[in-house]
């Protein structure tokens, strides 16, 4: 594509190639500028991660707005903020979000032929939906590819996943999770089918107990495969991933005038080349860049330092994103679609900015106050003598996963609180009845094999429930165990929820089924949240102490 096809031709910048005539409410092509315009910093460059699969380029940018657009007037109320950009960028990791206002919209075409893609390979769900949760993977490879990255991660490094997160909305969307993975945590990696060039797929073998950060990269790994270790390691499905590498964090930061960050003390890190003295600082491009990777004059001088850092960056960066100085202006807007467009690798599900906009639109609804980052919880590596990995903390993690998983929100979120309350007062509340009174079928409704007896086993050995009995496998699995009974049951009912450790959400009210002795009886269908015999499944309401969490609408300093 032509300097002239990408609208800068005589170094005007794209957001000034179409202007609003005040006089008649239109939009109109401006070829020369009023003055010189910046440039978006930093070259086009390949995409970030290696893939296996050519990247999709888009057209040339159009001649003029698209039939019907010319004549559009804008709307003649107050500024509206659903429109909006939601960027984030951490360690090498950055990730912009683009809702199409009027300006962006006319060069659609040029910012579609920035957008580098990957295939999934099948390893996420290839969309989403307004109804349900969302996930997104994150990732920052170490590759060194962009000019002047030679001084950064490992020389001639396929790329690792340096910096990974996840990113999960809720289902109202009241309310948002980032969740950061230790890059040296141990895992298990598994198969992963990756295209080929030639649209072959050939299976990459998998690994058990290596660094989660092997995922990307290493035996030509695509982000498919991290996002097959996250949903593995996590128990969460991912929708959609995005990938971007050391130019990302200084492009974006250039673009949006800076990110404030606060200092506890001084920081004099060579290997990072940050040197700042304590305070307020406001950092863009390679000082940006040194600052989220920056490590050995943080905390303990660890990966997990470095996560605390760079949470405290996107908190700050989603202040400033969402704020109305950044919501409300068409230039800033578009400076930060052209430069986000050239600093992420997406899947090819969402390769355009229509999709991505939707995807944006969904993603961009909670407010500050109701994001909360959190990180994995783990331990040293008790299997080392030289501590150099990590690996989970029980029953902390498993507890975290769970609450991501039942779309618990980790901030205090009035509309999901009361929801959950009245259906817990509902159906949980009142006399139960003794366990020898427990009448109840057992199916399997997708379960791993053997759940149902197992259950069978436990309730009448070790808690009393004598009336129980297998019923086989349920007509349809379940993603949750579920109760069913009728009104005259919901004292049985109430016990076997206290003995299972059932919420008040899987309590079913409904109709008795006759067992097989011809009595009315409860059913019990073990869903895939079934954990095993005597596990409980209620759903954690708090997070657990161990865990290291913050929230974006809170200003914390770097110590």
């Amino acid at each position: 594509m032509d300097a002239q096809g990408r609208g800068r031709a005589g170094n005007v910048d794209p957001a000034d190639q179409w202007v609003l005539n005040p006089n008649t409410g239109e939009y109109e092509l401006r070829l020369t500028p009023s003055a010189p315009q910046p440039t978006v910093p930093g070259p086009r460059r390949p995409a970030a991660p290696v893939a296996p699969a050519p990247s999709r380029r888009r057209g040339a940018a159009p001649d003029g707005p698209p039939p019907g657009r010319r004549g559009r007037r804008p709307v003649q109320k107050k500024p509206k903020r659903a429109k909006k950009a939601l960027l984030w960028t951490g360690g090498t990791m950055a990730f912009l979000l683009v809702g199409l206002s009027g300006a962006a919209y006319l060069y659609y075409e040029h910012l579609n032929g920035n957008i580098e893609s990957v295939p999934d390979d099948g390893a996420g769900t290839g969309g989403f939906s307004k109804d349900r949760a969302i996930n997104v993977l994150l990732i920052g490879t170490d590759k060194r590819t962009g000019s002047g990255n030679d001084g950064y991660g490992d020389s001639g490094s396929a790329g690792h996943a340096d910096t990974t997160l996840v990113l999960h909305v809720s289902k109202d969307r009241t309310n948002a999770t980032v969740l950061s993975i230790p890059r040296d945590l141990i895992t298990d990696i598994p198969d992963c089918p990756t295209t080929q060039e030639d649209g072959s797929t050939e299976v990459i073998p998998g690994e058990t107990d290596v660094r989660f950060n092997t995922s990307l990269g290493q035996q030509e790994r695509t982000p498919s495969c991290t996002m097959r270790a996250v949903t593995a390691l996590t128990g969460l499905e991912m929708d959609h991933f995005m990938v971007a590498d050391f130019n990302a964090v200084k492009t974006l930061t250039t673009a949006v005038d800076g990110v404030e960050v606060c200092l506890a003390k001084d920081i004099d890190d060579p290997d990072s080349k940050l040197n700042l003295p304590k305070g307020e600082h406001t950092l863009a491009g390679e000082e940006a860049l040194a600052f989220v990777r920056t490590r050995h004059s943080v905390g303990f001088g660890g990966d997990l330092s470095r996560i605390e850092l760079q949470q405290q960056f996107l908190s700050s960066l989603m202040r400033k994103l969402k704020s109305n100085d950044t919501l409300t202006s068409p230039n800033k807007m578009l400076k930060l679609a052209e430069a986000a467009t050239k600093a992420l690798t997406v899947d090819s599900e969402i390769d355009t900015i229509r999709k991505l906009a939707d995807l944006g639109g969904e993603l961009s609804k909670f407010e500050t106050k109701n994001l909360t980052f959190a990180t994995v919880p783990v331990i040293d590596n008790p299997a080392e003598k030289v501590k150099a990995t990590v690996v989970l903390q029980e029953p902390q993690a498993t507890q975290l996963f769970s609450m991501i998983q039942e779309d618990v929100s980790l901030t205090e979120v009035k509309a999901q609180k009361k929801k959950e309350k009245a259906a817990v007062a509902a159906r949980l509340k009142g006399t139960k009845s003794a366990a020898s009174e427990v009448r109840v079928r057992i199916l399997n409704g997708g379960a791993a094999a053997g759940s149902a007896q197992a259950q069978l086993a436990y309730l009448q050995n070790d808690e009393g429930v004598l009336k129980s009995e297998n019923a086989g496998n349920a007509d349809t699995a379940l993603k949750k165990t579920t109760l069913e009974y009728a009104p005259e049951q919901a004292d049985q009912a109430r016990r076997l929820a206290a003995i299972m450790g059932l919420s008040g959400s899987a309590m079913k009210p409904g109709e008795s089924v006759a067992n097989s002795q011809g009595l009315p009886a409860m059913t019990l269908t073990l869903g895939k949240d079934f954990k095993g015999a005597g596990v409980s499944l209620t759903t954690p309401t708090t997070v657990p102490d161990e865990v290291q969490k913050s929230t974006a609408d809170k200003v914390e300093c770097a110590k």
